[in-house]
């Protein structure tokens, strides 16, 4: 009679194993087992990091091992399982890999196949096509998608935690890590006792300090100490947490009367603004997109405040980029001056506050949450919905896009809604939602392109720009990704008929366009996929999106928000119609009060850190490949990200601002926080 090792692996995270009865069953091409009890005497199975044999005599030959049928019933009470894989000894001597990765319930039955990843039109065995379609018949039914607010990007269809598919719930080490982050800051920081007070002011720019000092770090730190100098404002739209605004002026807008004359202390080359702008060396930011956005309204004691200006900067002859003219509203006029560096001390500096205070929101509610948060929830769900577990964009993707993605969506939408957004946000109160929904107006797939992204706003020449660190390595790391997900695709892949036979892969960019993006064309995301180039780009694009973009959009938030007149969550005087009349105490007046500023420092420590179970980009405990050439590959973009990180490192020797938001050993696999 037939005889089998069974190996199961069972997960290492907390209350992943099981004492309950674990059976199985093996599906041959020429029948099933029968049901197999897994169980040692006196030995306490399936413990949490355990790796467990069991050998299993069969009644008769059933051919070859098509698929294995795990079954769980409870023994005492409610225990749910994670089971990492299971290895299968044929009597041949031939091993079996049998991916899992999920957890298991009360009572549940899971059906695995070989973790050999092969496309719809490789299966041939009638077993084989009925277990995918099954699958995601499943699936579907289970990862649903939902409009949580009319023009919104779709998510998924859960209300709560417990609603969620099982597999993807927030890891409880997780979601242990964000609590106690936000806890040990407060706690630290000695800022409960300020938590409340609203409507309090702070006395001057060293009372900031009472809430800073205690979590300091070398760049924070220099940020207080510099946040008022020109270089420093300049320096954060290249390198600081929303390094995506800045663009080449080759004409202002017309909105935006700056003249030669207004400007003309500030240019050092003995050149009009015009032929500056000729040579490359003036750059604008405009946030427009802020224009008319409601303000927070939820305490009616605070009234609050937000502009849309308009940000003229200039790079002068050491090469550092520095603001020459802020407007404080997109409509020019009378009440609506240009502030410029030869205005009055306090004029100049609460110019500049008021456009960091802008950057903020762009920051927190475009860039950060719809432009990695949201989207990849987009991208997770048709994962779920159009790939089979044995598809190999499902594996590429899981690994790196990671499972748990999806509830940290919600906790941090929720955390923003409650505390940034509700609290201590100017935005709060529906400003934010109207914010996203102006952004996806111009929401594209070549913006999300990371090469693209950078030609559009004309940044792209490192000697005429050459200190634009985010450029840099986040071209290094999405070539890097490129050449992974290109080298996984060519063993896949014959051509491109074998891309448009794909009907999963098909499905998988229609779902997304269709449902996830509400059939939104005018985006530019493709609806059909039909040559493997265009199939490269767009997974590159989707793993860039859930690791590098939001590496560097997100743990950035300490190190540049945390200093809170540099990056104020809101604003509560409003902005100067003349010049001539801003005091120091008009200044402190208008940033947050005390406990909005502790809400806000609180806030962006916490989303700052990383979990201390995080897997970082190019690291993959869980084997869902088994092929060998895939496995090579993986090997080759893990040196490729070391030399990556080796040339950071070095370059940011003796650095006073080092920048490392996309070192690979710092960017996590996946969207956490």
């Amino acid at each position: 009679m037939p005889s089998y090792t069974i190996t199961v692996t069972t997960g290492s995270q907390w209350f992943a194993g099981t004492d309950d009865y674990i059976y199985i069953t093996l599906v041959g091409s020429k029948g099933c087992s029968e049901k197999n009890l897994l169980d040692k005497p006196f030995y306490n199975d399936f413990e949490r990091g355990a790796i467990d044999s069991y050998d299993i005599t069969i009644s008769e030959d059933i051919g070859e091992i098509q698929l294995i049928k795990i079954e769980k019933y409870k023994y005492w009470y409610k225990d749910n399982w994670y089971c990492r894989h299971i290895t299968l000894k044929t009597p041949s001597g031939d091993y079996l890999e049998f991916p899992c990765y999920r957890w298991i319930n009360n009572d549940k039955e899971i059906i695995l196949r070989e973790g050999t990843a092969k496309l719809v039109t490789q299966d041939v065995t009638q077993i084989l096509k009925q277990h995918r379609r099954k699958e995601l018949e499943e699936r579907q039914k289970q990862y649903r998608w939902k409009e949580w607010y009319p023009g919104f990007l779709l998510s998924i269809d859960a209300h709560s935690h417990s609603d969620l598919p099982l597999d993807i719930q927030f890891d409880s080490e997780k979601g242990v890590d964000f609590v106690m982050n936000y806890t040990k800051a407060m706690e630290n920081l000695f800022v409960n006792s300020f938590m409340h007070m609203f409507q309090s002011s702070w006395s001057d720019f060293a009372d900031f300090e009472r809430i800073f000092v205690r979590i300091s770090n070398t760049i924070s730190e220099y940020v207080m100490q510099h946040w008022q100098e020109d270089f420093m404002f300049g320096y954060q739209f290249l390198n600081g947490c929303n390094p995506v605004l800045i663009k080449k002026c080759k004409k202002l807008p017309e909105n935006f009367p700056v003249t030669h004359d207004m400007v003309e202390c500030s240019l050092e080359r003995n050149l009009t603004l015009q032929e500056e702008m000729e040579h490359d060396n003036i750059f604008i930011i405009d946030f427009y997109l802020l224009d008319g956005i409601s303000a927070n309204k939820t305490d009616p004691c605070t009234i609050q405040y937000i502009t849309a200006p308009l940000c003229l900067l200039y790079k002068n002859i050491e090469n550092k980029i520095v603001p020459i003219a802020i407007q404080l509203n997109q409509i020019p006029g009378p009440e609506n001056p240009i502030f410029l560096p030869s205005d009055a001390k306090y004029d100049w500096l609460l110019a500049k506050i008021w456009v960091r205070s802008s950057d903020f929101h762009i920051h927190q509610t475009v860039s950060h949450l719809l432009r990695t948060h949201l989207l990849t929830e987009v991208f997770a769900i048709a994962m779920y919905r159009q790939l089979p577990a044995v598809h190999p964009i499902f594996k590429v993707t899981f690994m790196i896009l990671f499972v748990t993605l999806i509830l940290q969506i919600k906790k941090v939408v929720s955390y923003q809604t409650t505390a940034l957004i509700g609290e201590a946000n100017a935005t709060g109160g529906g400003g934010h939602v109207e914010l996203v929904l102006r952004a996806m107006k111009e929401f594209t797939y070549e913006s999300l392109c990371f090469p693209e992204s950078i030609k559009m706003r004309g940044m792209e020449d490192k000697e005429k720009i050459p200190y634009y660190f985010y450029r840099d390595d986040g071209i290094k790391v999405w070539e890097a990704i490129l050449a992974f997900v290109e080298d996984v695709i060519d063993i896949y892949y014959e051509s491109d008929e074998t891309v448009c036979e794909d009907s999963e892969i098909q499905a998988f960019v229609k779902d997304v366009l269709v449902f996830g993006l509400q059939d939104n064309e005018a985006s530019g995301f493709p609806k059909t996929m039909k040559t493997k180039e265009k199939l490269v780009e767009y997974i590159t694009l989707v793993i860039f999106t859930a690791s590098g973009q939001h590496a560097a959009v997100n743990f950035g938030q300490f190190d540049w928000c945390s200093w809170i007149p540099n990056a104020p969550p809101t604003m509560r005087c409003p902005p100067p119609k003349t010049k001539g009349e801003v005091t120091i105490q008009y200044i402190i007046e208008s940033l947050p009060d005390r406990g909005r500023s502790c809400w806000h420092l609180g806030a962006v420590w916490a989303l700052s850190q990383f979990q201390d179970s995080e897997l970082f980009l190019g690291m993959y405990p869980d084997e869902h490949f088994v092929e060998k050439p895939v496995k090579k590959a993986m090997a080759k973009f893990k040196k490729n990200l070391d030399d990556i990180t080796s040339f950071i490192l070095d370059r940011n020797k003796n650095k006073k601002l080092p920048y490392y938001y996309l070192s690979p050993d710092k960017i996590p696999n996946s969207v956490a926080v």
